[in-house]
């Protein structure tokens, strides 16, 4: 299946339009989520409501974006093994993935404690900026790629 995806005309640009898409709904929304975190932006907002309004958004981009990456993974695997600029994202994304584990069951638990507050707890900013940097730091490997002559051995 890879290859025939790989040879066809249509598959890589298709797939990575999609791609795309599930990057500006996930992206897009965790980074007015972090800002709130952060108390830069939506301060009025409560913390919960905020949360209700773009989490389903991020998810559901999140998902856009993991099986139409996975397939362009899969097109393209053996080349992008060997790319250090794949790796770094894969690596930030499991980064990523557990900063929201330990913001979800840690602080984000008591959120009822500082829902209306314009700043949220220094456990819950440090959380938001962190994944801000970890956001733009995979959108930048995720662009990197392209551009990298590393194809291994």
């Amino acid at each position: 299946m890879s290859q025939a995806m790989r040879e066809s005309n249509y598959w890589f640009p298709a797939l990575n339009f999609v791609h795309l898409c599930g990057l500006l709904a996930a992206a897009g929304t965790i980074v007015f989520w972090d800002l709130r975190l952060l108390g830069v932006g939506l301060r009025r907002a409560p913390v919960s409501q905020v949360g209700k309004s773009l989490l389903p958004w991020a998810w559901s981009g999140f998902a856009v974006m993991f099986l139409s990456g996975s397939l362009l993974v899969a097109m393209e695997a053996g080349r992008l093994y060997f790319n250090i600029f794949f790796r770094f994202k894969v690596a930030l994304l499991i980064l990523a993935g557990l900063n929201v584990l330990l913001f979800h069951f840690t602080v984000h638990r008591k959120v009822d404690a500082w829902d209306l507050s314009p700043r949220a707890p220094l456990q819950a900013r440090l959380a938001g900026g962190l994944s801000l940097l970890l956001w733009f730091g995979i959108l930048a490997m995720g662009r990197a790629i392209g551009y990298s002559l590393d194809y291994g051995a």
